[in-house]
């Protein structure tokens, strides 16, 4: 049964990353005709525009790639299983990983995140906003927050999920501390996603290493849609990471940070590893950290920490060149998630 499901998630796996690939010329040559480059700003981070000055220009909203692959294969599959049923030997149930159970949530998170998204690309691509550059920070917290607060909800009071999973201790009941802990995760993995958005390939090949940890989890813990669904993510990651990595032909965009952070912070919450989240997702909570203390610095010291900052524009400004950057945030990415995956199966034994 478990060489069943394996084969079952390499396949959709596969099909996701063809789909991805398929795609791409067709949603590249969209943005190149409707010039939707991304603006880059100079006048409160001079640091910044100074380094990627010449990427003004470059084609965003690249991020519709991997959810609209994923969501395209889903849907095709779910489609083709109402339709036909478990004709074919079962074939299309094989292929459908649509469950109330597993799915529901991640994927309605995932669309959600996607649009708003997407709109705020668009509102950037368009100069409307703070300084032409879309939403503000504020706005895009809020919007984290509602969100967070509506998963929240549904967690809460459809699924009674009250319990939170502490390594090496157990399920701890915590009741309506959920929904503050539910928010607290849509709204940091959220924002750091979007931090982390910032040089070419670097959120995409981080995100791999995470949802490849979330599969893991999801697949141990007999949840093998939600095991297929992040392995799909995986999928349409690298077709997107072919044409992202530097120099980047276009950029993922808010529409596709957004997307990616919501959902991971869904699939760890639906696996109860919230506090393993800062092994899978390493660089996102470097990054946010970085952001954090150098606005706290500014406010009380009057004075930086960091050249720039998300922090991987500060290791720009030293020198080093955006590629090295990212590939030694992919390694400490890789490290720190086979550390996180060790720890949660020694956890598991530890508790048995």
């Amino acid at each position: 049964m478990i060489t069943f499901h394996a084969i079952r998630i390499l396949i959709l796996t596969g099909i996701s990353f063809l789909v991805a690939l398929l795609i791409t010329p067709m949603i590249a040559n969209l943005l190149y005709r409707y010039k939707a480059g991304k603006q880059i700003g100079h006048t409160d981070a001079p640091v910044f525009y100074g380094l990627h000055q010449k990427k003004e220009g470059t084609p965003t909203m690249g991020g519709v790639i991997i959810w609209g692959a994923v969501l395209a294969v889903i849907a095709a599959f779910f489609i083709l299983y109402q339709v036909l049923g478990n004709s074919f030997g079962g074939f299309w149930g094989y292929l459908n990983i649509v469950d109330r159970r597993e799915t529901y949530l991640p994927i309605v998170a995932m669309v959600i995140a996607a649009l708003i998204g997407l709109a705020d690309d668009i509102f950037g691509v368009l100069k409307i906003g703070p300084r032409g550059g879309g939403l503000s920070m504020k706005y895009r917290l809020l919007i984290y927050a509602v969100i967070g607060l509506i998963g929240a909800w549904w967690f809460y009071v459809k699924l009674q999920w009250t319990t939170l999973y502490v390594p090496f201790v157990g399920p701890l009941q915590i009741d309506g501390w959920y929904i503050p802990l539910f928010v607290l995760v849509m709204v940091a993995t959220a924002f750091s996603a979007n931090e982390t958005d910032g040089l070419d390939g670097l959120l995409g090949g981080t995100s791999l290493f995470s949802f490849a940890s979330l599969a893991a989890v999801s697949f141990v813990l007999g949840r093998y849609n939600l095991a297929a669904f992040s392995a799909m993510i995986m999928g349409a990651l690298l077709a997107f990471l072919w044409f992202n990595i530097y120099p980047a032909r276009f950029f993922m965009g808010d529409t596709g940070s957004m997307a990616l952070g919501i959902t991971m912070g869904t699939i760890a919450l639906l696996t109860n590893t919230a506090l393993f989240l800062p092994l899978f997702a390493p660089i996102l909570v470097i990054e946010s950290a970085s952001v954090i203390v150098q606005v706290i610095s500014k406010k009380i010291f009057k004075r930086k920490v960091f050249l720039s900052t998300p922090i991987h524009h500060h290791f720009e400004a030293l020198g080093w060149h955006e590629a090295r950057v990212t590939m030694r945030f992919w390694i400490i990415s890789a490290v720190s998630n086979g550390l996180g995956l060790v720890l949660f199966f020694l956890s598991r034994m530890f508790l048995r």
